[in-house]
Order: C-alpha cells, then sequence, then structure tokens
C-alpha cells in the first residue's frame, strides 16, 4: 500500500515542502530510502525500526520503501523520521490516509519513541501555512517556534504514541494535543520594547560629530566607518546604534528569525527575534565564520546580522580574508556560497559599523605620541582595500575627548531624542517607496538614483566639481547623493540642497588620507 506524508526540507534558509512517499510491499523483507539523503537521513531508517517497536507497534516482514520528493534537493537533518514513521504506519493500514491531509509532520525519534527538537521549525512552519496546510505536528519543544506563524494549527507531541492518540479519532473531534496560540496581542509593543533596553547616547560625552554620522546611517541603514585613537569611544557609539534604529516590522522579525531557527540559535521560550541582531565578532574569526560554510553551509555572521548591526572592532586586524569576503554582502546585501550541492544564498542585508585606529599603536597623525613609521602607517591602513572602503557610506573620526569636557554638566543628546529623528526620516522613506519593496534610501538601486535623489542644476554643478576634484567612482558619487537624501530627511526637507551634499562629501574619505581626519 502506497502513503504520502508531508515535511519540509531546509534548503541553505529555503525551505522545500518536501513528500514523504512509503510503498509498503509484501516481498523479500527490506527497508529502503532514496531521494538524495545525507548519511544522518539514511539513518533514520533504524531509529523509526527500533522506535515503532519500543512503542509496542509491530511491523510485518515486508519491504519498505521510503522515497523523499523531491529528488533533486538534498535532504540534510533528523526532522524526517516522524514523517516517515507516520507514513509506514499509514501504508500498514494503522491511520487512515484521509487523516494525514493537509498536516505537515516533523520530528526526529529517539530509540524509545521519544520525538526531539529539530532546527529550521519556523520556516517549515511558515511555508506549510502559506502553502495553506492547516496543521503541524511538531516535537513539544518546538512548539514555541511553530506557534508565531498564524493561520495554521500546531500539535505539540513527547513520544510517538501520543501522535497515534491523535489520529485515534477523526482530526476534526481530537483537540487534546492541540497547541493554543500564545501569541502577543500587538507585537509592536515587544518589538518597542526590545528597543528601549538598550544603551543610551547621552552616556556619550562629545564627540558630536560621531554621533551625527551614526544618527545618519542610522536613519538611511548606511554604513559607517568610526576612526580615531584608542578610548575615543568608538565601541561605545556602535553598541548604541542598534537603539536609535526603527523597531523591527513583524516580517523582519520572521525572516531574521528563519535565519535563526536554521542555525539551531533560537531560545526555545523566545523563539522570535524582537530586537535588531547586534553581532560583534573578534578579529581572529574565519572567513568562513562570516560568510557561512559546511560541507552544506549554514548561514554565517553576516547572515545573523541580516537587518541589523555587524560591528567590526579593529577593522584593520581582521584578515584580509575576512575584510574582503565583505564585498558581495555589502553591494547586493546577500552572499551566495557554491557546493557541490548547488549554490546556496543566504540574506545578509546588515548595517556594516566598523572602528579602526589608524595606526598600530594608535595615535597617529599625533608625532608626540605615535612613533610608527611612514611605513608601518601606510601598510596598517592598507589592509583595507580601496573596493571595501569604497563600499562604506560614512567615514567619521572620533577625536579625544579633553577632562574639560569629561567634567562638564552639559547635557548629551540622547537616543530617544535621535531616534525621533530617525523615525522622521523613516516615515518619510516609507512613504517615498511604498510598493518598490525597497525600505531604506541604502536600497535605493543605481538605476533609480535619478528619481529619488533628484537635483537642480546647482547642485548638479557642485556634484560636478566634486566628482572631478576627489576623483570619485560611480559607486562613490552614488553613496552621496544616498547619504544626502537622508539628510534632507533628518532635515525634514523635499530636495536636496548644496548644504545636504556638502555634508554628505565630508564623510567620503579619500584614498589617500583615508584615516587622517
Amino acid at each position: 500500500m502506497f502513503s504520502k506524508i508531508t515535511t519540509g526540507s531546509i534548503h541553505g534558509i529555503r525551505c522545500v515542502l518536501t513528500q514523504v512517499e512509503v510503498d509498503i510491499a509484501k516481498t523479500m523483507p527490506a527497508f529502503d530510502m532514496v531521494g538524495m539523503l545525507s548519511g544522518e537521513v539514511r539513518e533514520a531508517k533504524e531509529r523509526v525500526r527500533v522506535a515503532l517497536k519500543n512503542s509496542g507497534i509491530r511491523i510485518p516482514p515486508v519491504h519498505i520503501t521510503v522515497n523523499l520528493s523531491p529528488a533533486n534537493i538534498r535532504k540534510e537533518g533528523t526532522a524526517y523520521d516522524l514523517p516517515i514513521a507516520l507514513g509506514i504506519l499509514v501504508s500498514l493500514g494503522h491511520v487512515p490516509a484521509e487523516y494525514t491531509e493537509n498536516i505537515c509532520v516533523i520530528g526526529e525519534l529517539g530509540l524509545n519513541g521519544e520525538v526531539k527538537p529539530v532546527k529550521g521549525v519556523l520556516p517549515i512552519v511558515r511555508e506549510a501555512a502559506d502553502n495553506g496546510f492547516k496543521t503541524c505536528i511538531l516535537p513539544m519543544d518546538n512548539i514555541s517556534e511553530g506557534t508565531v506563524i498564524e493561520n495554521i494549527q500546531i500539535v505539540g507531541v513527547n513520544d510517538f504514541l501520543q501522535v497515534l492518540d491523535f489520529f485515534s479519532s477523526p482530526k476534526t473531534e481530537n483537540t487534546q494535543y492541540i497547541t493554543s496560540k500564545k501569541r502577543p496581542d500587538r507585537y509592536a509593543d515587544i518589538f518597542w520594547n526590545a528597543l528601549l533596553k538598550s544603551d543610551d547616547f547621552k552616556d556619550i560625552i562629545g564627540q558630536e560629530s560621531c554621533k551625527r554620522a551614526a544618527l545618519i546611517a542610522a536613519a538611511g541603514f548606511h554604513h559607517l566607518l568610526i576612526s580615531g585613537p584608542p578610548g575615543a569611544g568608538k565601541t561605545m557609539i556602535a553598541k548604541r546604534i542598534p537603539g536609535i534604529l526603527p523597531p523591527l516590522t513583524m516580517e523582519e522579525s520572521l525572516d531574521v528569525s528563519s535565519i535563526y531557527s536554521v542555525s539551531g540559535l533560537l531560545d526555545k521560550n523566545n523563539s522570535l527575534i524582537t530586537a535588531r541582531p547586534f553581532l560583534s565578532p573578534h578579529h581572529t574569526t574565519t572567513a568562513a565564520a562570516l560568510a557561512g560554510g559546511g560541507i552544506v553551509p549554514k548561514p554565517g555572521i553576516f547572515s545573523l546580522s541580516h537587518r541589523g548591526v555587524l560591528f567590526l572592532d579593529e577593522l584593520p586586524e581582521f584578515s584580509k580574508e575576512c575584510i574582503e569576503a565583505m564585498r558581495q554582502p555589502l553591494e547586493e546585501k546577500k552572499i551566495q556560497i557554491a557546493r557541490t550541492q548547488g549554490t546556496f544564498c543566504y540574506p545578509a542585508d546588515f548595517m556594516l559599523v566598523a572602528a579602526a585606529n589608524p595606526c598600530p599603536c594608535g595615535f597617529y597623525p599625533d608625532r608626540n605620541r605615535c612613533h610608527c613609521s611612514e611605513r608601518e602607517v601606510r601598510r596598517y591602513q592598507n589592509k583595507i582595500s580601496g573596493p571595501i572602503r569604497d563600499r562604506i557610506d560614512l567615514n567619521v573620526t572620533a577625536e579625544m575627548v579633553d577632562i574639560k569636557a569629561l567634567n562638564s554638566k552639559n547635557g548629551s543628546q540622547s537616543s530617544a531624542d535621535m531616534r525621533s529623528l530617525v523615525m522622521n526620516a523613516r516615515k518619510k522613506q516609507k512613504i517615498r517607496f511604498q510598493g518598490t519593496g525597497l525600505q531604506f534610501n541604502s536600497d535605493i538601486p543605481a538605476r533609480e538614483i535619478r528619481r529619488y535623489c533628484l537635483l537642480g542644476e546647482e547642485e548638479k554643478k557642485y556634484m560636478e566639481q566634486i566628482f572631478y576634484m576627489m576623483n570619485l567612482s560611480a559607486r562613490s558619487y552614488h553613496k552621496i547623493l544616498k547619504v544626502a537624501r537622508t539628510i534632507a530627511d533628518i532635515d525634514d526637507e523635499e530636495n536636496i540642497t548644496v548644504k545636504h551634499l556638502g555634508e554628505a562629501v565630508c564623510y567620503r574619505v579619500q584614498e589617500d588620507n583615508a584615516y587622517a581626519g
């Protein structure tokens, strides 16, 4: 007898609904599995066989054939155990086939019949709901991920006997294991509460130019490089930027949470990422850890920073391989990794915030304190290549704060004040990009620059002079216009003026003066 159970396969971070096809024939006893399977998936037949035995279910001497379709996608993980076991019972006649219609099944089986948690539940349930499935059976430890998704009924089970109990009566009558939806009434409140827990900019004394650059970067989701001597406050500024970014939307939260689900990094008690990610890897991190790696690549730090902030402290100390690995995500907002099993594409739309010393000792160009040779300074600065520097929208220098400023009682601009300006600028961008798929000014593609960054005759002449004077690339030219668009939004002005362009130009650092200020 033939049966078919629906489950999900994770390919990169993309979910593909998979059909577990089971056929039982009364021929020579065997248990065959096909469908481009990894080692742990092939081992499922042993786990399923023993789990059914220990659950009191006898499998007669028959030939069992299991196919995981589509067969052209490699199957990884242990989430296929439960649907395979259920498919066998349907083929044996223990469970009516009509009871399994419109049901997605996910879970690993222990040898004693226990249903264990698996990775990637959130994107699978999300895909199932989008395809009209009404019910999803999950391990009990994964139900918090499942209940995040609306319009689908979640059934949490601890062992295989509970699965049998669920199917012992028509699915319309059995509600014993259905998990109630524990969704908050207002997700927006949760996102705002997560935002308000961030450190406050009012704790930073001085550094007004850096704060201004951070404000612009947050308003337009631009990349930012802060240079300056040790102890000037570069790291403090970077850590406070998530607190002035707009709160996550529900769609953004689901996208980020799906990445963390596939990576196995979601807390079972808190399965929705409510705050924008802030990742700060050490400079000894490898390029594979940043981009993602493995025989079947898993999301790396670039992808885990999606829709959040990636802070690289002491940027020149990172290996050249790590720095150059940022080229694609900074430009295309995604990372592609090729393997023999195929090409995997991961989202990597993060805001890069980097901090750097101007030289190995950190005090150049103060020759009273810096004893590095010109050659050492140049070698250190050249660790950040021209193409990477060209992709960074804003460059700013953090100066040392003197004792008078530290002892001053004058208040500093708070995160709440800066956040208000960012949100007002964000509202203008939301209206501007409505229906286009764009969110921030930094997202504007080159082909749309003239549409969204329209310049008057005076502004065109000014930028023409700047283009030749600074020997700008086309990318640098477009980045200046995008930053100027954001500055105009912050100033609540509809048109980009020379004033906005002039400030944006100040944040572009020429290659021969990368850190000197």
